[in-house]
């Protein structure tokens, strides 16, 4: 990914939070928890994808104090044009790899970690 779009799998993974969010923002402290990012290592992804046009920072519209991340329309391109290689490497990586019964019982298996880990359902993708 990063020889390919010139972006980090973390850089990654912030625009992939961001495009999956209403509004396609987050509150920096929400988006540093769902992509397992020190608020510090947060900030400077944020500002390296802010120098390349991908996110802006704003303040928050409900109570002027918290920041959010925003991505911009040329970030939500740059998502939907590596998605694509991302799924492909994770599936060959991982899936391909792995017979139609393995798959399923990795995901049963995973699914009882993850509601463990996870029970209010905060970290998931389309979740806010």
């Amino acid at each position: 990914m990063q020889r390919d779009a010139g972006i980090t799998h973390p850089a990654y993974i912030v625009l992939a939070m961001l495009s999956e969010a209403p509004g396609r923002s987050r509150r920096m402290s929400e988006l540093a928890r769902v992509s397992n990012q020190s608020q510090s290592r947060l900030s400077h992804t944020i500002a390296r994808l802010e120098e390349r046009g991908w996110v802006r920072r704003e303040r928050s519209a409900e109570d002027g104090r918290g920041n959010l991340a925003v991505l911009t329309d040329a970030g939500s391109d740059l998502v939907r044009s590596v998605a694509p290689g991302h799924v492909g490497a994770v599936r060959e990586a991982l899936f391909d790899v792995l017979s139609e019964q393995q798959v399923q019982e990795l995901g049963a298996t995973l699914a009882v970690v993850l509601d463990r880990l996870d029970p209010e359902h905060t970290l998931r993708l389309g979740s806010s």
